[in-house]
Parts: structure tokens; sequence; C-alpha cells
């Protein structure tokens, strides 16, 4: 079993909130818009870190991370991407790699706005964390925490970070 710390739209922030919730996970995922690496280097002197680069992300961090992430935990198949829309409202990008092979966990930040939406469709669910920065139009600042444990996604929280 793995517990998996979720968060997307940093957008250069990172405070002792954050590093609370990451010591607590045995990997942390982060969806893009990191902003300056200062958060991702945090975040990897503490835990495993997995991550993609955002639109608002610098050479650096595209040099770092990739776009997107295919991977597997436990016996999930997951994909983590910036912006790929979500069901059923999948960008171009993703859409058609999608129909043709569907990961069973889909992950997106950019939005800013926390959803988790199955997509009985295409045997997926679909998670964006929110935001966890302070840059946006979001109020309250946003993650997700769950578990995986074989091939099941468990013990989905919301955790709010407060307002930014």
């Amino acid at each position: 079993m793995k517990k998996i710390l979720l968060l997307s739209d940093t957008h250069s922030y990172i405070d002792d909130r954050i590093l609370h919730y990451v010591k607590q996970a045995d990997e942390v995922w982060h969806a893009g818009d990191i902003g300056d690496l200062k958060v991702t280097d945090a975040i990897e002197a503490i835990k495993p870190l997995r991550a993609v680069y955002g639109n608002i992300d610098n050479d650096k961090a595209r040099v770092s991370f990739p776009l997107h992430q295919r991977f597997n935990c436990e016996k999930v198949s997951v994909w983590i991407t910036h912006i790929g829309g979500y069901p059923p409202k999948y960008n171009s990008t993703t859409r058609q790699e999608i129909k043709n092979n569907p990961p069973k966990l889909f992950i997106c930040g950019h939005s800013h706005i926390l959803k988790v939406i199955p997509d009985n469709v295409n045997g997926l669910l679909h998670m964006n964390p929110g935001a966890a920065g302070k840059h946006g139009f979001h109020k309250i600042r946003t993650m997700l925490r769950f578990t995986i444990d074989e091939d099941k996604i468990e013990n989905l929280e919301v955790i709010e970070l407060g307002k930014k």
C-alpha cells in the first residue's frame, strides 16, 4: 500500500503546512505549474516525488520534469499531465490516448479547481487537486491525499490549506 499526496499549481509557493502533509506520505505527485524549483527541492528532500511541468514553468523545470508521466503505482496505471481536460471534455492532446490506452487514474492540474470525477465510459478516475499555491483565482488552497492498495484507489481526502 502507498500513501499518496497529490498537489498542483504551487506557483513557487511552499510552506510548512504543505511540508507537514509531505512527511505523512509515501510519495508526492505534483501535477505542474511548479514555479521555482525550490518547491520540488523541498519536497524531494523529504519524500520521493513524481512531477510534470506546467504552462508557467521555465526551462529549468522543463529539463527536470516531463510534460507527461505514465507509470504504475502498485497495480494502478497512472497518467499525470498538467493540462488534459476532464471527463468528458478531454483536450485534443489527451482524448485519443485515453480512448486507446486509458489509465486507471488520470491526473491534471491547471484549472485551480479541485475535481474528482469517475469516467465510466473510459473506466478511469480523474483527479485534479486544485491549487496549493497562492497565485490564481481560487479562494482556498487544496491538495488531495489517498492510498493505492494493489488495484484500489482508496481513502481519498481533500486537504484544505486555508485561504490564499
